[in-house]
């Protein structure tokens, strides 16, 4: 066992009134992401890991960026997971961004955006894939759009699979914040007995600055992490992962000192030390040694270049703490 896994399992076996004393104070003792090697270049990735352990990486850029690794520290890049672009696209953009993996039903899912930065003229696409890999990728075509005189945009979707067999697409960034909608299982559409768009986090005063959305459910309560503030802007960039939690899927969601996402609420859980600067377009993925946070980050020693970040996240204190 590596000097790093006896540490992480060491962690993990803390209570939880101890973890929490260890729980950095200021930014500049949170976690460094750990050891990646290769093809690490990446923005708003998002990781699975098949049947076999080889874990597919795809992210923002062309026709969605892939990247695999088969020990999760050793990456190399392939091809794009779509090299004949849907010409539905060019009604939005000509290349795809902030992907969304999962495996459903027997099959690869991905949900993805299209759309220009600043704008919200966007659309969310969806593909399907029996293997996961580059060239394999089914498009279906859009599934939520948003205008220029839409109070959303359509961008960063991440599908939520509940225990009752419900599927929910959360998505958003900047102007009202994030939303929420049903999605049929049958057709990985909206649900059409069900139109309504929930609002789940905003910042209704000052920065509009929320985006990126995940959801997952443990301990009974479901939890959304977002981005917040700037991104994209080398080691000018502001962005933070924070969290908040629910009893519904739909919110309310309210952080740790109880302030609602609704008004600029959430618990801290990356921020900028270091050379580490802006993490966030953060996905959670559960793997054989625990949950997983995969982000991204703007490389200080790197001219700003951003690169892949991963952590383990560990619960026991009833929110999710990075080491």
């Amino acid at each position: 066992m590596s000097r790093t896994s006896r540490v992480r399992t060491t962690l993990l076996a803390l209570p939880a009134a101890l973890l929490l004393a260890l729980i950095p104070s200021s930014a500049s003792a949170y976690p460094n992401p750990g050891t990646v090697t290769g093809s690490t270049v990446v923005h708003d990735p998002t990781m699975i890991r098949t049947s076999a352990g080889r874990y597919l990486l795809y992210g923002t850029g062309g026709g969605l960026g892939y990247k695999t690794s088969t020990d999760r520290i050793a990456f190399s890049a392939g091809s794009d997971a779509v090299t004949a672009k849907p010409g539905w696209w060019s009604s939005y953009a000509t290349e795809a961004w902030a992907p969304d993996i999962s495996f459903h039903g027997g099959k690869y899912l991905m949900y993805y955006a299209v759309s220009t930065f600043g704008s919200n003229k966007s659309a969310i696409g969806l593909a399907a894939s029996t293997t996961g890999l580059p060239g394999s990728w089914t498009d279906y075509g859009t599934v939520y759009t948003s205008t220029a005189s839409s109070d959303y945009n359509a961008i960063d979707p991440n599908l939520f699979v509940d225990g009752d067999g419900k599927w929910w697409l959360s998505f958003g960034s900047w102007w009202t914040g994030l939303k929420v909608i049903q999605i049929d299982p049958g057709t990985g559409k909206q649900l059409s007995s069900n139109p309504t768009r929930y609002s789940i986090a905003s910042r209704p005063t000052g920065t509009k600055a929320v985006e990126a959305p995940y959801i997952v459910k443990r301990n009974g309560y479901y939890y959304l992490f977002a981005s917040y503030d700037t991104c994209c802007a080398g080691t000018s960039s502001t962005y933070k992962v924070k969290v908040g939690r629910a009893t519904s899927v739909t919110g309310p969601y309210y952080d740790k000192n109880g302030v609602s996402m609704m008004n600029n609420g959430g618990t801290p859980v990356l921020e900028s030390h270091g050379r580490y600067i802006g993490p966030g377009g953060q996905s959670i993925m559960s793997d054989s040694d625990g949950d997983l946070i995969v982000y991204h980050y703007y490389d200080g020693n790197d001219n700003g270049t951003p690169k892949l970040g991963i952590n383990l996240l560990n619960w026991s204190s009833g929110w999710p703490v990075a080491y």
